[in-house]
């Protein structure tokens, strides 16, 4: 079953979103950033930001933990 997400979120807020997709789409090894983990990380994002602001800052802490960026 395909979930929606609503949700309205202003410039800046979709800059931290996508840098979070980005850092976490890069912790990936190449071989695992498949359009499927791609899309499977954007849900897990914008699900995060749905819950709100702590449950997103939880995931943007996991990502710079794991990011070889970080």
């Amino acid at each position: 079953m395909l979930q929606h997400y609503c949700g309205v979120y202003d410039p800046e807020d979709l800059t931290v979103l996508g840098r979070v997709f980005d850092e976490a789409v890069a912790a990936l090894p190449p071989s695992m950033q498949t359009p499927e983990n791609r899309a499977a990380i954007a849900r897990l994002v914008l699900e995060r930001a749905a819950a709100g602001r702590a449950e997103l800052a939880s995931l943007m802490n996991v990502v710079g933990a794991i990011s070889p960026a970080a």
